[in-house]
C-alpha cells in the first residue's frame, strides 16, 4: 500500500480494543498509509504465554511466568512469508508467528496478561520502541497506560457476537477446528478478565475516539481515521 502524505500527523497513534475488534488489521494498515511503523503489543503477551506453555511452565505460577517475560527475547519484523501474516513475530531467535496464534494460547493469554510483573516488563519494552515516533501502537492500555500522552487514541469496539464471527473465519481459514459457541465464550472470558483486572485494566481513555465497528467493514474504518488525521493538518 502507497504511504500517504500528510501534514501534522501525530507522533504517536494508540489503537485500544478488545480482542478480535480488528485492531491488527487497522492499525497495520492505518500505519502503511502514512508510512508509520505498527506494534500489536498484544503479541507480545501472546509470546510470554506461548513461550510458557513451550516450556511447561505452569501459567498459574505467576512469579515463574514474570521471571520468563523478563528474560525472554522477542522480536518483530516485517512479514517475511505471504500465508497471511501481517509480520514476523521471533521469540527468542525461533519464528513463531503463527504458533502464538494457536487455541491453547488464547486460552492462556489474558491469564498471563494479567500478573503486574508480566505487564511492567512488556511496557517497559513497548515505551522505549514508542519515544522513537512515528508509531502505531495497539493493545488493551495503550492510551491508559503505556502512552498516556499519546498525540491520538482510538478506541475500536464491537459487539461479542461480531467479533467472534470475525476470529471464527479467521480461525477456519488456518484449518482449525472450531465452534463459533466456543468462540463466543472464549471471548467473553478474555473480556471479563480483561476490564477486571487489577492492572491496566481495558478501558478506553477519557480523551478516546470511539468508534464502533458492528457495521462498518476494515477499510470503512481505516477511511474513517484518515479523514480524522486528513483534519489534523
Amino acid at each position: 500500500m502507497c504511504e500517504q502524505k500528510l501534514h501534522n500527523l501525530p507522533k504517536n497513534i494508540a489503537i485500544d480494543g478488545p480482542a478480535a475488534s480488528g485492531k491488527s488489521t487497522i492499525g497495520t494498515l492505518i500505519a502503511n498509509k502514512i508510512g508509520y511503523m505498527c506494534l500489536d503489543t498484544g503479541i507480545m503477551y501472546r509470546a510470554v504465554a506461548f513461550q510458557a506453555l513451550k516450556e511447561g511452565i505452569n501459567v498459574d505460577d505467576e512469579e515463574q511466568v514474570t521471571k520468563l517475560a523478563e528474560r525472554i527475547e522477542i522480536d518483530i519484523l516485517p512479514a517475511s512469508s505471504r500465508d497471511g501474516r501481517q509480520f514476523d513475530v521471533i521469540i527468542n531467535g525461533e519464528d513463531h508467528s503463527w504458533d502464538i496464534r494457536a487455541t491453547a494460547v488464547n486460552a492462556v493469554v489474558s491469564e498471563v496478561s494479567v500478573y503486574p510483573g508480566v505487564r511492567q516488563a512488556m511496557t517497559l519494552q513497548q515505551r522505549k520502541i514508542a519515544e522513537k515516533g512515528k508509531i502505531v501502537m495497539i493493545g488493551r492500555d495503550i492510551g491508559t497506560v503505556v502512552l498516556p500522552d499519546a498525540d491520538m487514541k482510538i478506541y475500536l469496539d464491537a459487539s461479542v457476537e461480531v467479533r467472534a464471527q470475525r476470529r471464527y473465519i479467521e480461525d477456519l481459514g488456518r484449518g482449525e477446528d472450531v465452534c463459533l459457541e466456543d468462540v463466543v465464550n472464549s471471548l467473553r472470558h478474555r473480556d471479563e478478565i480483561d476490564s477486571g483486572r487489577a492492572v491496566a485494566p481495558l478501558k478506553a481513555a477519557e480523551d478516546a475516539i470511539m468508534i464502533d465497528s458492528d457495521r462498518m467493514t476494515v477499510y470503512e474504518v481505516v477511511e474513517h481515521v484518515m479523514k480524522l488525521l486528513e483534519k489534523r493538518g
